[in-house]
């Protein structure tokens, strides 16, 4: 039995996050199904889920920094980690709230775990997360995190009471958002984000007192509260017949919305019911100062609805919903970076997705791509493409994500990337329990994912076009250009920092001094084992004079080999290159 923490140090930390997303993983589908504000959704649980396992993530990662040391991170490394894994990988309007609430958190916990510090980090996690809604309405998760703070705030007991009461009263506050929002009550479910952060708590109970908590706040009388309107208190519909509008319309078993597109969640401050909302959700990460995102807000706000910001100290998570896409990203670019940017539109009509009924397509390529502009390429392809940033690998919840957006009855997935294979394989099993084929070509390179997609046809079977992907992958070698960050043995020598590595098949083949010398060599060795062409990916900062230059040198020295360029955009290698 593992000894159960006094406080939340690193290590309950780390055990919160986990079970977190274990309950969210098992409630997904259910929370998907509740979410009816104010249209049938679908998404809530998905995203929330997205959500913390960024947040996890992340803390593993400090924990992994940590392996060789005799001692955990300290708590205050852990829980900052886990409110920047979650505002990096925040999605929907649920989730960007519920970064928000870890972030409130963290402030506080920071400085120390127990009952006291517990205590006041749901209270400004409360205020945080209320404070970044532009017009926070009740009966929504604010209402429910508000509860759980007031709840733990009553409690001078130990660490164990605070968050049995901060639960309790989240649950409490639970039940009774049908009477808050009008449409809740008309489909007898309780807010579908109120419940995710709900399931986050019953992991918070379960880290402190090793037990997870009875489905129910206990009363003056020991028993649960009774349902609202003929629901659950959990918030699920009780038999009968779905009500128009409600969980049930347009949905498969899973819960998830069948669309080609991903779909938003219904944001918090909605319009009435029968108004039209806006067209798309746009979300991005930026970065800027606290002035000019004060300006963007009130930008935003005069745009559209369901504006939420979160963040801090340069690093910032947006959500809005609005009629002009294109307008709402100018307006990040003009507050600072914005990257990571997502558009969904929403497509609706009398609250409903047009494309909830529309039939999926035979089959799709989902790839994993290290920039934009492959991921432009990929696209034209017909591929649905996931973007893994420098530093930001996909988690498997965001490639069964993309899977579900492709919308197909087959899937051929290319993670490009020998480090994603068991993230990979754990999302095309996902995947296959949704119904969904999905075959999963073991690409360790985007070269060889883009060659894998040069021979795709959807029209031919689906065992023969794997095959044939995975041979094309297979036939191609790959290498990469990188700048060493420190002194280090390899299997070419030794190399200082600062120097030019040129990576052949993964392995350090070459050190030099410059990008056109060392890209140079490693063209050489590659094609002395023969090629027909050759595949250069350019990173962002990379000019146009390199890729001219490598392609006279080619020409010069290798008779009957073809070259062709693309763009790969903001990519953690300056160059990639590939030899069929």
């Amino acid at each position: 039995m593992p000894q159960l923490p006094d406080d939340l140090d690193a290590v309950a930390v780390r055990t919160w996050c986990s079970l977190a997303l274990e309950a969210l993983g098992r409630e997904r589908a259910e929370i998907d199904a509740i979410n009816v504000y104010p249209i049938a959704d679908g998404d809530t649980g998905t995203n929330l889920y997205l959500t913390v396992e960024s947040a996890a993530a992340a803390v593993e990662a400090v924990f992994a920094a940590h392996e060789t040391g005799a001692t955990a991170p300290a708590t205050a490394d852990a829980v900052r980690a886990m409110a920047h894994g979650a505002l990096i990988g925040a999605r929907g309007n649920s989730g960007t709230i519920l970064a928000q609430l870890l972030r409130g958190m963290a402030g506080v916990l920071a400085d120390g775990g127990d009952a006291a510090h517990l205590r006041r980090a749901l209270t400004r996690a409360a205020d945080a997360a209320r404070r970044a809604v532009a017009h926070p309405v009740e009966g929504t998760v604010l209402t429910v995190a508000a509860a759980a703070a007031e709840a733990a705030a009553g409690e001078e007991a130990d660490l164990r009471t605070v968050v049995h009461a901060a639960y309790d009263g989240a649950l409490a506050a639970l039940a009774k958002t049908p009477e808050q929002l009008a449409v809740l009550g008309r489909a007898g479910v309780v807010d579908a984000g109120g419940r995710g952060l709900v399931a986050v708590l019953g992991a918070l109970v379960e880290t402190v007192t090793g037990q997870a908590p009875v489905r129910g706040p206990r009363t003056a009388h020991g028993k649960p509260p009774t349902p609202v309107d003929g629901g659950s208190v959990l918030g699920l519909p009780v038999g009968g017949t779905p009500v128009e509008g409600g969980p049930a319309e347009g949905f498969p078993a899973g819960g998830v919305p069948e669309a080609d597109v991903p779909v938003g969640e219904g944001p918090l401050d909605c319009p009435e019911d029968g108004a039209t909302g806006p067209a798309f959700e746009v979300i991005y990460l930026l970065e800027a100062g606290d002035e000019q995102v004060a300006r963007l807000r009130t930008r935003l706000d005069a745009l559209g609805d369901s504006l939420v910001v979160v963040g801090g100290d340069g690093l910032w998570h947006v959500h809005v919903h609005v009629d002009d896409a294109g307008a709402a990203v100018e307006a990040g670019v003009e507050a600072g970076r914005p990257y990571r940017i997502r558009i969904t539109h929403f497509a609706t009509e009398s609250g409903h997705d047009l494309r909830v009924q529309a039939e999926p397509t035979q089959r799709a390529v989902v790839v994993v791509v290290p920039g934009d502009g492959l991921a432009g390429l990929c696209t034209e392809a017909g591929a649905t493409t996931v973007i893994a940033r420098p530093g930001e690998p996909p988690a498997s919840g965001e490639l069964v994500d993309a899977i579900r957006r492709a919308h197909a009855r087959e899937v051929v997935l290319l993670p490009n990337d020998a480090a994603l294979r068991h993230t990979a394989a754990a999302a095309a099993e996902q995947a296959r329990t949704e119904g969904v084929r999905v075959a999963l070509v073991p690409t360790r390179a985007a070269v060889q994912g883009i060659a894998a997609l040069a021979v795709h046809e959807p029209d031919r079977g689906f065992d023969e076009d794997v095959v044939a992907m995975t041979a094309a992958a297979g036939a191609t070698r790959y290498a990469e250009l990188a700048v060493a960050e420190r002194q280090s043995w390899t299997m070419a020598g030794i190399c200082q920092a600062g120097d030019i590595l040129g990576l052949i098949d993964g392995d350090v083949a070459v050190i030099g001094a410059d990008v056109p010398a060392t890209a140079r060599t490693v063209l050489d060795r590659m094609l002395a084992a023969g090629g027909e062409l050759v595949t250069l990916v350019l990173g962002e900062d990379v000019p146009d004079s390199l890729a001219d230059a490598l392609e006279e040198h080619v020409r010069e020295g290798h008779l009957a080999v073809d070259t062709v360029v693309y763009r790969g955009g903001h990519q953690r290698a300056p160059l990639l290159i590939g030899v069929e």
